[in-house]
C-alpha cells in the first residue's frame, strides 16, 4: 500500500501550480491534506478556499486526471475540503465566518459522550415526536463512521439531485432525511480522517435541499472530536441535547460532552436518561440495571434541564431492527408518550433560546 501511496504522491506532484507568481507544485505548498489508501482504494483530500471554490474544482478535476489508470488500484475518491489559509488565495481575506442555514429554524445537536447509549435511536424517535407536535422536522445523520438512520427508518436507497443541483433528502414519515449511509453499501468502512469528514458533513448540510425545516436534529457521532466542534463552528445550533444511561461509566463521558458544547457557547436544552428502567413484561417488576436516576442527579448537578427517561423496553428494540421506529408503530405506547413529552421540553427551550451566538473556543 505504501508503494501506491508513494506513486500516487509523485502524479499529483506533477501537477504545476503558480503561487505568488512562481512555480510550485501541489505537494511542495502543502495543497494535500491527507492520503488513504485501504482495500485497493485511495482516497484524497485537497486543501481548498471557498472564495474561490471554482479555482479548486479545477484543480481536483487535474488531480483525478493524473490518478487514471493506476496499477493494483481499483477506485479513487477526490475530495475538497476548507481550510482558512491557502497558498492559491494569499492575497484574500479568508476571515471565518457561521454559515447561516435560512430554510431551517431550529438545529438541534443529539450528543453522547460515548457510543452505545441509544442515541440514534432517541435522534429518529425525538424527530418524529417533534413532528407529531406539527412542526416541519428533517435528521442529519453526522455520524460518518456508523451511520444508523438508514437502519433505523429502513431506507437504502441513494438520494436523487435537483435540477438546482442540490441532494434531495430522503422522505420518509414525512420526515427529511440525510445520511452518509444512503450512500455507500453496508459493508464498507470509513476510513477518512477529519478534514474529509468534515467536508462530507458540510455537504450533507449546505448541500442538501432541506426545504422549510422547523427543526433540524442532527444526530451527533460519539465523542468530542473535530465534528462536533466543527459543527458547532459552522452551524447556529439552537442547542444540545445530552443522551446517557444512568451508569456512573457512561455519565463520565456525557459530561466530556456537556462541557465541550459550554465551552462553544452552544445551549444545552438538556440530558435525557436512556435505558432509565426495566419492567419486566411478565411479573411487571421494576428493575434498574443500569442505575437509578443517575442522568437526572448529574443534570441537577451541572445545573441544566433533565428532559425526561426513556426504558429499557424490547419493542424498542424489535421496531428500530425491523426500520420502524417506536412512535411510528405505537404512537399510544408510555414510551412513545415519553419522548413526545421530551419533544415538547425541546421544542419550548429551542424557541426561548432562539439559535446561539458565535462560538468562542476556549482552551485551558
Amino acid at each position: 500500500m505504501s508503494q501506491i501511496r508513494d506513486l500516487i504522491i509523485d502524479r499529483i506532484k506533477s501537477i504545476i501550480i503558480n503561487v505568488d507568481g512562481c512555480k510550485s507544485n501541489v505537494i511542495d505548498e502543502k495543497l494535500v491534506d491527507d492520503i488513504v489508501v485501504a482495500n485497493r482504494k485511495a482516497f484524497i483530500s485537497i486543501r481548498a478556499d471557498k472564495s474561490n471554490i471554482e479555482k479548486y474544482k479545477q484543480l481536483k478535476i487535474k488531480v483525478e486526471k493524473v490518478l487514471e489508470n493506476i496499477d493494483d488500484l481499483d477506485s479513487f475518491s477526490v475530495t475538497l475540503t476548507s481550510h482558512e489559509d491557502n497558498p492559491l488565495s494569499k492575497n484574500q481575506s479568508n476571515k471565518s465566518t457561521k454559515k447561516g442555514i435560512d430554510s431551517i429554524s431550529n438545529i438541534i445537536a443529539v450528543a453522547s459522550g460515548k457510543g452505545g447509549v441509544g442515541k440514534s435511536t432517541t435522534s429518529i424517535n425525538l424527530a418524529l415526536a417533534i413532528k407529531n407536535l406539527g412542526y416541519n422536522v428533517g435528521i442529519l445523520d453526522a455520524d460518518i463512521y456508523g451511520p444508523s438512520i438508514p437502519k433505523l427508518v429502513g431506507e437504502n436507497k441513494k438520494p436523487k439531485v435537483s435540477n438546482q443541483g442540490k441532494i434531495l433528502p430522503i422522505i420518509k414519515y414525512n420526515i427529511s432525511i440525510m445520511s452518509i449511509g444512503f450512500l455507500i453499501s453496508e459493508d464498507t468502512p470509513m476510513i477518512w480522517r477529519g478534514p474529509m469528514v468534515i467536508s462530507a458533513i458540510n455537504q450533507m448540510l449546505n448541500d442538501v435541499d432541506w426545504g422549510v425545516l422547523d427543526f433540524l436534529i442532527v444526530d451527533m457521532p460519539p465523542g468530542t472530536g473535530d465534528v462536533q466542534l466543527t459543527m458547532a463552528q459552522k452551524v447556529p445550533m439552537s442547542g444540545a441535547v445530552i443522551i446517557s444511561t444512568p451508569q456512573d461509566l457512561a455519565l463520565i463521558d456525557a459530561k466530556k460532552g456537556l462541557e465541550m458544547f459550554k465551552k462553544v457557547n452552544v445551549p444545552i436544552i438538556g440530558i435525557i436518561e436512556n435505558m432509565s428502567t426495566f419492567i419486566c413484561p411478565h411479573c411487571k417488576e421494576e428493575t434498574y440495571i443500569f442505575g437509578k436516576e443517575g442522568a437526572e442527579f448529574e443534570a441537577k448537578r451541572q445545573n441544566v434541564d433533565f428532559l425526561g427517561g426513556i426504558p429499557l423496553e424490547v419493542a424498542i428494540r424489535e421496531t428500530s431492527d425491523a426500520g420502524e421506529p417506536i412512535l411510528s408503530c405505537y404512537p399510544e405506547a408510555s414510551v412513545s408518550k415519553s419522548f413526545l413529552s421530551i419533544a415538547q421540553k425541546v421544542v419550548n427551550k429551542s424557541d426561548a433560546k432562539g439559535k446561539s451566538n458565535n462560538p468562542n473556543l476556549i482552551i485551558q
